[in-house]
C-alpha cells in the first residue's frame, strides 16, 4: 500500500466520522422547558409556563395562607424580575359563588334556560 491511497483511506475514514457527529447533533431533540414544574413548600405553590410564542416563560406564585396569585416575568432588556399581575383569590373565589347563587332560582335549584 502506498502513501496516496493510505492518505486517501485516513481522510474518508475521518469525513465518515465526522458526518455520523454532524448527523448526531442535527438529530437530538429540542431543549425542554420547565412548563408546568410546581413546587411547594412554607404555604407557597410556585409553578412556572411559557408566555405564548414569544419564548417567554411566567413565574406563578400562590399564598396558600393569604388566598393570593402573583405572576412574574423576566424582564431581558433590564435584567429584572416585574410582576405582572397580583390577584386576591379570596375575592375571585367570594364573585363566583355569588354569581353561582345569583344563577339559582328562588327554590334554590339552579336555572334552566330554554
Amino acid at each position: 500500500m502506498d502513501n496516496k491511497t493510505f492518505a486517501i483511506g485516513i481522510l474518508s475514514t475521518t469525513s465518515a466520522i465526522f458526518l455520523v457527529g454532524l448527523l448526531v447533533v442535527l438529530s437530538r431533540p429540542l431543549p425542554a422547558s420547565a412548563d408546568g414544574m410546581t413546587a411547594s413548600g412554607g404555604g407557597y405553590v410556585i409553578t412556572v409556563g411559557a408566555l405564548t410564542d414569544g419564548g417567554e416563560e411566567l413565574l406563578y406564585v400562590i399564598d396558600v395562607a393569604d388566598e393570593k396569585l402573583a405572576v412574574y416575568r423576566f424582564d431581558v432588556a433590564n435584567h429584572a424580575i416585574q410582576i405582572v399581575q397580583g390577584i386576591d383569590l379570596a375575592e375571585q373565589r367570594r364573585a363566583a359563588e355569588a354569581a353561582q347563587r345569583g344563577s339559582r332560582a328562588p327554590d334554590g335549584n339552579p336555572r334552566r334556560y330554554p
